[in-house]
């Protein structure tokens, strides 16, 4: 069993800027070893801390899909001194991955369902992973309609465009792409994600919603899909934002007697309604 503490030795295979402003970049990350990628077996949802020796580690969701093999996805924000030495990092070099860590969407509890996917900003992370997971051939067939409704504050700050683009030309899914307000150029829809969630309108029959993004966007979604007719248990939400350690040593991701980085960080929000608001 791998030690908890030890991370996987990796290369930086590549690296795209992410978005217009450059504070996001994209990290495709191959294994040193072919045993280490074996062992790393994830499912959509989970994370992993990446480290780069003298600087540190953070908590990052994983944006590949398992059905993706040989390498591992990254999009990371530069927000502080490990993620800046990141930015930093150039393709060829080594650094650490440590995981897989947390749960997962519950994948095969979604089989058969209709499947809501509602993305705000960077936290598009994991579901882009869920997506990718559920259009591939092996797995289409086991979930129904697919919407993917995704929103940025203008267009250069929307990630994976060229997969996204890909998507609205498929008859398999549904794709609704938005920006707060009027872009030149922009060709998409534009509203808040909220406000382009109740427009859409997803029916809540055998269906489940998957929401992951800032915490104001969720917090104005929530009521949009309750309105719709959407239950607690079928709402279904990422607290990624409240990862740190990762093991529930350093009990700062806890929110009342769950630790978000063991119990999480996926929830329904009928298990999040037991908890006290602090996410």
């Amino acid at each position: 069993m791998q030690n908890p503490y030890k991370p996987y030795p990796v290369r930086i295979d590549q690296i795209t800027v992410a978005t217009e402003d450059k504070a996001l970049r994209t990290y495709r990350l191959v294994f040193l070893n072919k045993e280490d990628e074996e062992a790393f077996q994830y499912m959509p949802g989970q994370f992993a801390e990446l480290s780069l020796a003298g600087y540190g580690e953070i908590p990052i969701g994983i944006a590949s899909s398992p059905t993706e093999k040989g390498h591992l996805l990254f999009t990371v924000n530069r927000v502080g001194s490990v993620s800046t030495a990141l930015h930093n990092a150039k393709e060829g070099d080594i650094m650490g991955v440590r995981g897989p860590l947390g749960n997962s969407y519950p994948l095969k509890q979604l089989e058969g369902k209709n499947i809501v996917i509602i993305a705000g900003g960077f936290a598009v992370t994991t579901l882009r992973s869920t997506i990718v997971w559920m259009l591939d051939p092996a797995n289409r067939d086991r979930y129904g309609k697919i919407d993917f409704i995704y929103g940025a504050r203008m267009p250069g700050l929307l990630m994976y465009q060229d997969e996204w683009r890909e998507w609205r030309e498929r008859d398999d899914i549904d794709a609704h792409i938005t920006v707060d307000r009027e872009f030149p150029g922009w060709d998409g829809m534009v509203g808040f994600t909220p406000a382009v969630t109740e427009q859409v309108a997803p029916s809540p029959e055998n269906a489940a919603a998957l929401v992951c993004g800032p915490p104001v966007m969720i917090r104005f979604t929530q009521p949009v899909l309750k309105q719709l007719g959407f239950e607690d248990d079928q709402i279904i939400m990422s607290l990624e934002n409240r990862m740190k350690c990762g093991i529930g040593i350093c009990g700062r991701c806890n929110v009342g007697p769950e630790y978000v980085c063991k119990d999480g960080p996926v929830f329904t929000l009928a298990q999040l309604n037991q908890l006290p608001r602090e996410y």
